[in-house]
């Protein structure tokens, strides 16, 4: 028979679990922010300080949520008109989720004209999208997939691959959508990145190596494309171990120094950065359960 302890009372209603913590581990954003700047990736990913995102940053959201319902359609349905037609209770969704989203549109008499110029701003981004592919031709086996793997060194891999396209003789395509411009050489390399991020994890999970890597530009309408290989893969698997490595060592003394760049002028956190003669926030320690995690927002670029 059940005891219960003094000073307790028994009950009828067995306690709430609680939520299992999940190991920290590294996403590509976070990856890209450490290797830009590890006192950004302190900011973001141990602080956990809030941004102030821009309405292009809420518009990449936006038209990504677009295209992720697109293929929810059936295929023949896969249409322009049907896509823009999709953007106005996307917005709805997203403002109701993050209320404070709309906070970038001021009330006033205003408020409603700049809504809907930005929703067409948005539009066009969508009109762009199928310039480059007709999506009633396409059976993604997933959009907006979640990943996760653990390499062999014991880092834990995670994030969001926009589209996943899987042929039926096994190849694999990874989709991603850019709301911005084509970049040059710097830019490049950065969201290729993040593309051979999660053609490893992929790697891992499926023991398959991704036959294209694919970047979408929405708004100059061009694509990049690359094909990577499993000795490429093995090296950059080891280049985010090196990363990983380089982020405990700097958890563990609270050491995330500044790396100052052009970068710096879009910062949020310039304010507290010592580059600029700022102070950062005490160093509340090594978070956890998870220093990961990425951001609807993380996922738009």
């Amino acid at each position: 028979m059940a005891t219960t302890e003094p000073g307790t009372e028994a009950t009828s209603e067995a306690p709430a679990r609680e939520k299992p913590a999940r190991r920290p581990a590294l996403s590509p954003s976070r990856a890209a922010d450490f290797k830009q700047c590890p006192l950004l990736y302190r900011f973001r990913a141990v602080d956990r300080l809030p941004e102030t995102p821009t309405k292009a940053q809420l518009r990449g959201t936006l038209v990504h949520s677009v295209l992720e319902k697109l293929f929810t359609l059936p295929q023949a349905d896969r249409l322009p008109e049907r896509a823009k037609d999709l953007l106005g209770p996307a917005w709805t969704e997203l403002a109701e989720d993050r209320p404070e989203w709309t906070e970038l549109f001021p009330e006033g008499d205003g408020k409603a004209e700049q809504v809907s110029a930005w929703l067409e701003s948005a539009a066009e981004l969508v009109d762009t999208y199928f310039g480059l592919e007709d999506p009633r031709t396409l059976a993604p086996e997933a959009c907006e997939l979640h990943v996760e793997t653990e390499l062999g060194s014991g880092v834990l891999l995670r994030g969001y691959i926009d589209r996943l396209d899987v042929a039926p003789t096994g190849e694999i395509r990874v989709v991603d959508y850019k709301t911005g411009t084509a970049p040059r050489e710097i830019g490049e390399a950065k969201a290729m990145f993040q593309m051979k991020f999660y053609a490893v994890v992929l790697w891992r999970l499926r023991g398959t190596v991704p036959r294209q890597l694919k970047l979408m530009y929405l708004t100059d309408g061009q694509s990049l494309a690359y094909t990577p290989d499993e000795p490429e893969l093995r090296r950059f698997e080891r280049t985010l171990e090196a990363i990983w490595q380089a982020i405990l060592k700097a958890g563990r003394t609270g050491d995330f120094r500044p790396n100052p760049s052009k970068l710096c002028g879009w910062c949020d956190h310039k304010a507290r950065c010592p580059s600029f003669g700022g102070t950062p926030p005490e160093y509340p320690g090594w978070p956890e359960p998870d220093a990961g995690e990425e951001s609807p927002l993380d996922r738009a670029d």
